[in-house]
């Protein structure tokens, strides 16, 4: 029998996403008499306010709603290709999808460790149909653009014919730091993608916004790949009460973040990066092997019953490796000085 969790530091730990409770939540969300289609039109339309965009699309999965945006992209330009990072979604978690469903084409950009600038931009020789890029990027621990840099990628996409597209899996985690409306950070884009479950703490699924021809478009591809579900209610309305319970606190997730890293810094056995997180995630960079953190953190959940990632990321030094920390509801519970103590025994 697996140990008990009684509190986590994981984002996605089963005390947010047991199903039980989970239901419990939506029981005001879905009164009686709700059309089974309600809770998905109502999603629609609020993603598509929030963002400033014509049109909104419901899809099962933020991988089918990608594909889909960079599908649609290419078949209008008639360009197969489009510039991403190196760390992107599409290329580290999702098995080449786009090429073998889609027959596209990625074009690296930059450095695999740092965010695409305008030299790397300037290095781009071939026409391409898209600029992808994902705020934040998660794989570097949630690191942003400047805004003026964000500004010059999206307007060197549209002068050269490609559309710009939003990877925004964690825009609602990223607009506290640019502190500017969602609707302003989208509008620097044609399409723009963002998830339901993982700042949102819903249980599945993603949304799609863009003019209203793109979404059209959008969604007979999202018909061709059996993601046009009829019954997608449970998905969305959990994202409705994530819209109204959880996006108003991502200022205050983001604001715990600094102070956590603050104190793991302060401490001195392990280091964050960035050194002050813009967004709640952020990485733990450790001098122990992945072996060693992983058996640790399943002690401290067998001896405590506090949850800790449980999967350390690997780094080029095979003694030391990295945890991401994900600020959301539970971590609040969870004092920073209380963290870095935990992180201390991650050896």
């Amino acid at each position: 029998m697996p140990p008990e969790i009684r509190r986590s530091l994981v984002l996605h730990s089963t005390l947010r996403r047991d199903p039980h409770a989970a239901l419990r939540r939506l029981l005001d969300r879905v009164p009686p008499g709700t059309a089974p289609e309600a809770p998905t039109e109502e999603l629609e339309r609020r993603i598509a306010d929030l963002l400033g965009k014509p049109a909104a699309l419901f899809f099962p999965s933020g991988t089918m709603a990608q594909q889909v945006a960079l599908r649609v992209h290419a078949d209008r330009t008639g360009r197969r290709t489009f510039a991403a990072h190196a760390q992107c979604h599409l290329a580290v978690w999702e098995e080449g999808g786009h090429h073998a469903v889609h027959g596209l084409r990625h074009k690296v950009v930059g450095d695999r460790h740092r965010l695409i600038t305008a030299d790397d931009l300037a290095e781009v020789r071939e026409p391409v149909s898209a600029l992808l890029l994902e705020l934040p990027q998660r794989d570097l621990g949630g690191l942003l653009p400047t805004w003026d840099d964000l500004v010059a990628q999206t307007t060197w996409a549209r002068d050269r014919g490609a559309a710009a597209h939003l990877d925004g899996a964690r825009l609602w985690e990223a607009q506290p730091h640019y502190d500017r409306p969602h609707a302003e950070i989208a509008a620097l884009f044609d399409t723009a993608y963002v998830s339901l479950y993982k700042g949102l703490e819903g249980v599945r699924g993603a949304v799609l916004a863009g003019d209203r021809e793109t979404v059209d478009t959008a969604s007979v591809w999202r018909r061709r790949l059996g993601g046009a579900i009829p019954d997608a209610w449970p998905l969305a309305a959990a994202a409705l009460v994530g819209l109204d319970e959880v996006l108003p606190r991502m200022a205050e997730f983001r604001d715990h973040a600094v102070a956590i890293a603050a104190a793991i810094n302060a401490d001195g056995y392990a280091r964050t990066h960035p050194e002050v997180p813009q967004t709640p995630l952020f990485h733990v960079h450790l001098p122990a092997p992945t072996e060693a953190v992983a058996a640790a953190s399943r002690r401290i959940l067998e001896e405590t019953g506090v949850e800790l990632p449980r999967r350390p990321l690997t780094t080029a030094d095979p003694g030391r490796c990295a945890v991401e920390l994900s600020i959301g509801v539970l971590a609040l519970e969870f004092s920073p000085q209380e963290v870095a103590e935990l992180v201390r025994l991650l050896r």
